[in-house]
């Protein structure tokens, strides 16, 4: 009787081993999605953004301004305006103490075009941080500009902004006011946006306030190079600096954390099947050497028998 119990055991160890294996994996590997589930990250649709800024202290050096030599006379408008400065940070240059033109430092240095006014030019630059904090204001050089067109008094242009650098976020509109003056109307602007988008042209009746807008679709630094024309071809001439911050997408957001879900589930279900193995293989060992025991043992009973029968 013990015997025939002992072979009862032995016999369904294995299938009763291998269902408890497949049991397992049903029960940890299909939820394994739906418990792992995590929220998207910021920004999700309907969430609100917090900003911070970092202070810091203001550009302690300043930018030199190496050409034009001072006292210079120019026949023609825009001249081109070069020197050092510190690498990283903004500059604008203003003549007469007017905004004409903003560029980056680049290695040590910058350099630009900008217009002059009739007569006595002063030129000088001002350094401005990430934070719009303004540095030391460079050495100044006066220049000197004749119109060989004998343009009459109040016939040049003058393109001026208020801004020399503006941000947006990717894919928002950028707004830029420019201040335009003198010459005759109407007037033609043909503005290159930097970002390899066809020139765009634009016609302004009059003099004054002038908007202009652009859409970046990239993050990134955007020169913007902007010259009017006016109807008796005087032209102006004004280079400022685009910022398209980034900007993270909801819908990329959410097919990125898809794509990080559907890794960890891979994950899941590959080390749970592995972990389940490992733990019933000592049991399998075990059972299996259990079986063969007991099968040696009842093929020796067996020939046991059939040898007292005879």
């Amino acid at each position: 009787m013990m015997i025939r119990t002992i072979r009862f055991g032995a016999q369904w160890a294995l299938p009763v081993l291998a269902g408890m294996c497949l049991l397992a994996l049903f029960a940890f590997v299909r939820p394994a999605a739906a418990i792992n589930q995590l929220p998207l990250p910021p920004p999700a649709p309907g969430s609100y953004g917090v900003e911070a800024t970092k202070k810091q202290p203001p550009p302690t050096q300043g930018a030199s301004i190496t050409i034009p030599g001072n006292g210079a006379s120019f026949s023609d408008s825009p001249i081109d305006v070069r020197g050092i400065c510190p690498t990283g940070l903004l500059v604008q240059i203003y003549n007469n103490g007017v905004m004409v033109g903003a560029v980056m430092c680049i290695n040590g240095s910058f350099s630009l075009q900008v217009s002059l006014f009739a007569g006595v030019n002063e030129l000088s630059a001002i350094v401005y941080d990430d934070l719009e904090q303004a540095g030391p204001t460079s050495n100044v050089v006066t220049v000197n500009y004749n119109d060989t067109r004998f343009t009459a008094f109040g016939q040049l242009i003058t393109l001026t902004s208020s801004y020399g650098r503006r941000a947006v976020p990717a894919g928002n509109s950028l707004s830029w006011p420019l201040q335009l003056s003198g010459g005759t109307g109407p007037y033609a602007f043909s503005i290159d946006w930097g970002d390899g988008s066809p020139l765009e042209l634009k016609s302004q009746a009059l003099a004054g306030v002038v908007n202009i807008a652009h859409v970046y679709k990239k993050a990134g630094i955007y020169q913007v190079n902007i010259r009017v024309t006016d109807a008796n071809g005087v032209s102006a001439f004004l280079q400022v600096i685009a910022v398209a911050s980034g900007k993270v997408d909801a819908a990329a957001a959410a097919t990125g954390d898809d794509k990080n879900r559907s890794d960890r589930e891979r994950i899941i279900i590959l080390w749970i099947p592995a972990a389940v193995a490992l733990f019933l293989l000592f049991p399998a060992y075990w059972l299996g050497r259990r079986s063969q025991l007991v099968s040696l043992r009842n093929k020796m009973l067996k020939e046991r028998d059939s040898y007292m029968d005879k």
